[in-house]
Order: C-alpha cells, then structure tokens, then sequence
C-alpha cells in the first residue's frame, strides 16, 4: 500500500469516527471548498448545503462501517469504491439502516492532505 492509499484509508476512518462523535467541524475539514455530492433523487450540492444538512442532524446517534473495495490514485487525484453501511438513529424515533455504495473523487490539496472533492452516494 502506498503511502497515498493510506492517507486516503485515514481519511475514511477520520470521516466514520467524526460521524459517529456527531464532530460537523472535522468532517467539514475534511471536504473540499468545492466539494460536490451527488445522492439520489436530489440536485448535485456543495460544502455549504452539506454544512447546513449536518447541523440539522445533531443528536442523532450514527453507527455505520465502510469497507473500501478499491483505490485508485492518479497523481493528485484518486477514486474509490466504498460499500458503506450505517444505521441513524434519531431522538425518540426508530433506527433508520441505508447500505449501498458509493463512488468518492478525492485530491490532495496545498498542503498535501487529501480531501472528498465528489461523492456520489448511492446508500439507500
């Protein structure tokens, strides 16, 4: 492995445990000003629709795994195939469990941190 595909193997890891810690700030960080996530049924949207829709979910409890099935880094840029799993569970309401996966775009920026530059996820 190199040392690419590690440090875009951390910044998954980073992603689930913020996720999970419900830490909006450090997943942010770890998107691209120009970010663009793709999801079913909606239109393509940026950093700060995403910001915004992250806020909105704070205090539910999200447990979830994500199992890289392959890597491609082509300079600057790289791609991967996810298969993510992950259960939320908002305040007093029933667990909701989506599964699928996903096609995620990252680069490496100005100070050599890679970051989710497109995402299109298809978890249902």
């Amino acid at each position: 492995m190199t040392d690419d595909e590690r440090a875009i193997r951390d910044l998954v890891d980073a992603w689930m445990t913020a996720s999970k810690a419900g830490d909006t700030e450090t997943i942010l960080s770890l998107v691209a000003d120009d970010v663009v996530f793709m999801l079913p049924g909606h239109e393509p949207f940026g950093k700060a629709q995403f910001a915004e829709m992250s806020t909105r979910q704070q205090g539910m409890q999200i447990e979830g795994t994500s199992k890289i099935i392959e890597i491609q880094v082509l300079g600057d840029w790289a791609f991967m195939r996810n298969y993510v799993d992950v259960t939320v569970a908002p305040p007093g309401a029933a667990p909701i469990r989506r599964a699928g996966h996903t096609l995620t775009v990252v680069r490496k920026n100005e100070d050599g941190r890679w970051q989710l530059a497109r995402d299109a996820n298809l978890v249902v």
